[in-house]
């Protein structure tokens, strides 16, 4: 039997918010900055556009809760799926994208990192960011 402490289970309710590297704002979920989770992360990003980036050796798990937004991915981001609620999308580690919300109206996502931050491992691509804006 393993033995806890009972400040073991925390609770993270919403209200608090950040803003990332990408340009999103997060609804701040379990992290850790706010759980001191240390190999996994949940982050609620608000639709918009986010800068091209990838993770350096993180996994990206994220479920679309409502509307619809384009993942552009790739080296040239050459490449794109669309999610829409319900959708999940895989992001493997150090391939770089963007999702995109060119919708019209908001959408939501639960964001898992195989990390202990949404922030960890982040690479911007600043020059991959020019392509972005002509799709």
């Amino acid at each position: 039997m393993t033995t806890s402490t009972a400040d073991s289970v925390r609770l993270v309710s919403p209200g608090r918010t950040h803003v990332g590297k990408q340009g999103f704002t997060y609804g701040s979920g379990a992290s850790v900055e706010t759980v001191g989770a240390q190999q996994v992360c949940l982050s609620m990003p608000d639709g918009a556009r986010a800068k091209v980036h990838y993770h350096k050796g993180i996994e990206t798990i994220a479920y679309l809760l409502s509307g619809e937004c384009i993942v552009f991915y790739g080296d040239a981001l050459e490449h794109q799926v669309t999610a829409q609620a319900g959708d999940q999308v895989f992001v493997p580690p150090d391939v770089p994208h963007a999702p995109c919300n060119n919708s019209g109206a908001s959408c939501t996502w639960i964001v898992v990192h195989s990390s202990g931050s949404d922030q960890d491992g982040i690479v911007l691509l600043p020059q991959v960011d020019e392509l972005l804006s002509s799709k």
